[in-house]
């Protein structure tokens, strides 16, 4: 049994919590969160600071789900007190400190555990097993939505400075992860990237190479929601993924993802160190497409 401390009680907090209600093998043990209503109502000690929590001795493993600035400085106090961490991608907004966290990890022998929910959709899987290593042209990744629709009350996410930055820090890693599971490692070619009155980016075309040419679509504006996965085959035939059908309700694919991050986190926890990748490929990806955009 793993006892979780789940540290950020925001929007994506009650998809892991469910997930631990629902798995065998983990145990929700503490919360954490600086705001005094979302700490109410849980059956579990609940602190306002994650320093506190980690002292507390309760937990085995942390699952950090604060906002993105405050990824590096909970994932760090974590991985020294020798805690596995599972932590909402992006790993953090700088990239010399996800490569620090990492080696930190690793010196530590202890998961540092990045969630790409989207990799463990029931839908993409079955569109990888139908590709099952066949000879690819193309993989085109959309991810469409209306940010303000999905935040709540999180609206750290429409500020640069604490998410790192739009459609492309936020669902990039996702997109770039789903790719990477039929074209392999990528190498980003160009980033074409449209920004709103106030410097954000809400529109994208990242373009990339792996076993095949890579291709992902990002909109923060879109009227509504589409996200899926298209894979054109070498012998003319195209094949999609629809991540979100066959789920009802506004976010419902999240519930069974979650089930399979926790899952695969265990799998992290028992590896030690050795598998504290960190989730530095796609942060890698989303530096340089902001680094390169428009050039």
């Amino acid at each position: 049994m793993i006892r979780l401390g789940v540290v950020g009680l925001g929007v994506i907090s009650r998809f892991y919590l469910a997930a631990i209600d629902r798995l065998t093998g983990f145990a929700l043990a503490a919360v954490c969160d600086p705001r005094p209503e979302a700490r109410a109502g849980h059956a579990v000690p609940a602190f306002s600071g994650h320093r506190a929590m980690l002292a507390a001795g309760l937990v085995d493993a942390v699952v950090v789900t604060a906002p993105n600035d405050a990824h590096a400085a909970i994932c760090r106090d974590a991985i020294e007190a020798g805690l596995p961490v599972c932590v909402e991608k992006p790993l953090d907004i700088d990239l010399s400190r996800g490569r620090e966290l990492a080696a930190a990890a690793r010196a530590h022998d202890v998961a540092l555990f990045t969630a790409f929910h989207r990799r463990y959709n029931d839908n993409v899987l079955a569109l990888l097993a139908e590709v099952d290593g066949r000879p690819l042209e193309s993989v085109t990744v959309r991810y469409f939505e209306r940010i303000e629709e999905h935040v709540g009350a999180d609206r750290w996410y429409l500020d640069a400075a604490r998410s790192g930055g739009g459609c492309v820090a936020d669902n990039g890693p996702n997109a770039l992860d789903v790719a990477r599971l039929f074209a392999g490692p990528l190498r980003l070619c160009e980033a074409r990237v449209g920004r709103d009155a106030a410097g954000i980016d809400r529109h994208a075309v990242l373009t990339a190479r792996g076993r095949a040419p890579v291709r992902v679509e990002l909109d923060w504006s879109y009227p509504g929601e589409v996200k899926d996965v298209t894979a054109r085959l070498a012998d003319g035939r195209q094949l999609r993924a629809d991540m979100l059908a066959g789920h009802d309700g506004f976010k419902g694919s999240l519930w069974h993802e979650y089930e399979g991050v926790l899952r695969d986190f265990a799998r992290a926890v028992a590896a030690g160190g050795t598998g504290a990748d960190g989730g530095l490929a796609a942060l890698a990806l989303v530096d340089e497409a902001y680094r390169r955009e428009n050039t």
